[in-house]
């Protein structure tokens, strides 16, 4: 990504630009339904064609004289300008939040109407996304900016649509129910509701461009809160289509602001305006430091370094490869659920597990985004990891690490190729190495190594010492095997049984880390509720009071 700021060139092509692209959408209305069409397709943007994205704050969609022009990830041109926010235009967004109370734009006692308003929302939302043409666009938006395979960014509009359909007519009240516990007298009982906090900000990254901020957005705004939302700006376009699309089935546009900016802007932004509380799914590194400036008002689903259990039945061999490929190399690694090492167990490693893992590497070709840009880590970086593994004794390189060729993939991203690493397990245990084995590497890249029924104990220690605990994956029908890893893990999403994977975040189930009380989950209602609400209490006691009831002595 490159800042072009006050180039003459780009300002004077940039209201033309705007009126190219900020009308999208075609829509329109009758009393019932809302119909769509996309005016553009993905395919349109390019060098000669530039899209642009612009921020929306107070209800108005703006274009500040700044902006970051984002090149394409597979060739290096220059294809979107999005518009950013400096601290000086900080102000309307700290005024916007500001006048969001902290009981929020609604609550059981207020403004309930707004439950059904919602409800409405996401079932216009969910039928327009599950339209084939609207599902097209913006499946292949979402490759433009993070190039991963059709069926991978497919993947994310059909979590998006199912999850917004999964919240549709009374579901979104349905989050707000209280409960009730009688008193000690008659009169009196006790009564919980889930309240909003008010002001609150998202921050998401690149990697699911519409499914992590559309389903943290709605939840946001179910539970009565009033969100600031900042996508990274590399994928920002794919959100802010979305924004304009939720706009025409319904949602005040005063109830989402919408901004791009970089990352120091976005921290004096989170430090002025002081939402109650602040979501973050990103690196760990920013993670801790924004719990930090921000005093614990946060909730994160950070990295994680992920892990996989293969136990000692071996079975099924042919279909435990193939998942354990598109665990470690679905959308070039770039999951936070990615697979990051492999614990075999020594019956696996006498099967073809490996050299099966490997020819269904080899598949993944540039031409289909099977395997593509790595957008957070470039290929000297990735190389030079490689490299540093090797020199531990006794490990090896089992295939790949080897960079991508015959591509135009820009030198500030990553090209390799699906590359596996061995490394003992006696050698990862060793605090010399540790730190680096479990290094996180967002792109294709996973360790591998082999353990015994004597040592798996020695695998469990490798677990506890970890300190991100998002995803992990037991491969076992044994019952015992199954109990003894999994009372002692931590991991929040975990699956277990020959089925296994790391990787998927559906609608249908939690996600989200555990061991760490800032752990944010996604997708359910209980994660809804968890992250975009607080509990209140509130005690009703109206009497009757006794007719001979009089003072009594001090105490």
């Amino acid at each position: 990504m490159y800042r072009l700021k006050g180039c003459r060139e780009l300002r004077k092509r940039a209201p033309q630009i705007a009126l190219n692209w900020f009308s999208t959408f075609s829509f329109s209305r009758s009393t019932h339904s809302v119909s769509f069409d996309p005016i553009i397709t993905a395919e349109d943007i390019s060098g000669s064609k530039p899209a642009a994205v612009q921020n929306l704050v107070q209800g108005n969609w703006t274009r500040p004289s700044n902006w970051t022009t984002i090149v394409d990830p597979l060739n290096g041109e220059s294809f979107i300008s999005v518009f950013e926010v400096d601290e000086r235009g900080l102000q309307p967004y700290i005024e916007s939040l500001h006048k969001c109370p902290k009981h929020g734009l609604h609550n059981p006692f207020k403004s309930p109407e707004r439950y059904l308003m919602l409800g409405d929302i996401s079932a216009k939302a969910a039928h327009l996304l599950s339209l084939p043409k609207i599902s097209d666009f913006f499946t292949k938006l979402i490759q433009r900016v993070s190039p991963k395979s059709y069926q991978q960014a497919y993947g994310e509009v059909y979590v998006t649509q199912k999850f917004l359909e999964n919240f549709s007519g009374d579901q979104v009240r349905f989050l707000a129910r209280s409960f009730a516990v009688p008193g000690n007298h008659l009169g009196q009982q006790s009564h919980g509701f889930r309240w909003p906090y008010g002001p609150v900000a998202i921050i998401t990254p690149f990697n699911f461009p519409l499914e992590i901020p559309v389903l943290q957005l709605m939840g946001a705004l179910y539970m009565g809160n009033k969100p600031v939302l900042k996508v990274d700006s590399k994928v920002s376009i794919v959100m802010e289509k979305m924004l304009r699309l939720l706009h025409e089935c319904g949602l005040p546009r005063e109830d989402v602001d919408f901004i791009n900016c970089d990352g120091n802007t976005m921290t004096k932004l989170l430090l002025e305006a002081k939402p109650r509380m602040t979501l973050f799914t990103g690196s760990s590194r920013i993670a801790e430091k924004l719990a930090v400036d921000l005093k614990g008002r946060i909730k994160l689903e950070d990295a994680g370094f992920d892990w996989k259990i293969l136990g000692p039945d071996v079975q099924e061999v042919d279909y435990v490869a193939w998942v354990c490929d598109h665990d470690a190399y679905a959308c070039s690694g770039q999951k936070c659920s990615a697979q990051s090492i492999l614990f075999m167990h020594e019956n696996w490693g006498r099967s073809p597990l490996l050299d099966t893992i490997k020819k269904h590497a080899a598949r993944r070709q540039l031409d289909d985004l099977t395997v593509g840009p790595v957008l957070t880590v470039n290929t000297e970086a990735l190389l030079l990891h490689k490299n540093k593994l090797l020199k531990i004794p006794g490990s090896k390189l089992l295939f790949g690490g080897k960079a991508l060729t015959n591509h135009s993939i820009p030198a500030i991203y990553g090209a390799i190729e699906p590359t596996a690493v061995f490394v003992p397990l006696e050698e990862i245990l060793k605090d010399d190495n540790y730190e680096l084995v479990t290094k996180e590497i967002f792109g294709p890249f996973q360790i591998v190594t082999e353990y015994k029924d004597n040592q798996l104990p020695m695998v469990l220690n490798a677990l506890e010492k970890m300190h991100a605990h998002l995803t992990a994956a037991v491969v076992s029908n044994d019952v015992l095997f199954l109990q003894e890893v999994i009372g002692k893990s931590v991991n929040g999403t975990t699956y277990v049984g020959l089925r296994a994977r790391t990787t998927g975040a559906p609608q249908n189930h939690w996600f989200g880390p555990a061991g760490d009380p800032r752990g944010a989950g996604i997708g359910t209602p209980e994660a809804i509720k968890l992250v975009w609400s607080c509990h209140r209490e509130i005690i009703y006691d109206v009497g009757p009071i006794a007719r001979n009831w009089q003072i009594p002595r001090s105490t």
